[in-house]
């Protein structure tokens, strides 16, 4: 796979709206890893392998376990995750899948169990925003760092 165009470059400006954008979710109060593992989710359901590379990694350098992130995908099965983790995976779901009926009654209150009203708003901001990079990079074929080749 070869990478189409340089998006940053293209659009420089619409791109620093982005980015700033992506900053104040970065910083908007929730949990780091708790970002991290919507981040890798959303990337995941997208089949963004650039996100997915970088969350991951950055996750693992901020002390998330290996084993935690490869039963990201199988979250509902694992017993690893908290009920608040657990909340917002199924709301990342349901968002990121927006066109597959939308998010239901049952699922806003169980999650509002979860995260404050406030919380949620910002869960779903950065739901949007990962599901903004993972558009930008899956359509212009981003492409993930690549380990030097190992030897055979």
């Amino acid at each position: 796979m070869k990478q189409r165009l340089q998006f940053f470059a293209k659009a420089p400006e619409i791109m620093k709206a982005v980015s700033a954008l992506n900053k104040t979710v970065e910083e908007c109060g929730l949990e780091e890893g708790l970002m991290h593992l919507v981040k890798l989710r959303a990337s995941q359901i997208n089949g963004c392998s650039y996100c997915v590379e970088m969350h991951s990694r950055e996750a693992r350098r901020d002390g998330e376990t290996e084993t935690r992130l490869y039963l990201v995908a199988a979250w509902k099965e694992s017993p690893l995750f908290s009920e608040r983790e657990r909340a917002a995976l199924g709301w990342t779901e349901k968002v990121t899948n927006i066109s597959d009926n939308g998010v239901t009654d049952d699922l806003y209150a169980r999650t509002l169990e979860h995260f404050s009203e406030e919380e949620l708003v910002k869960l779903t901001v950065a739901i949007g925003m990962i599901n903004t990079w993972n558009r930008l990079c899956v359509s212009f074929h981003a492409i993930h760092p690549m380990p030097a080749a190992k030897a055979a």
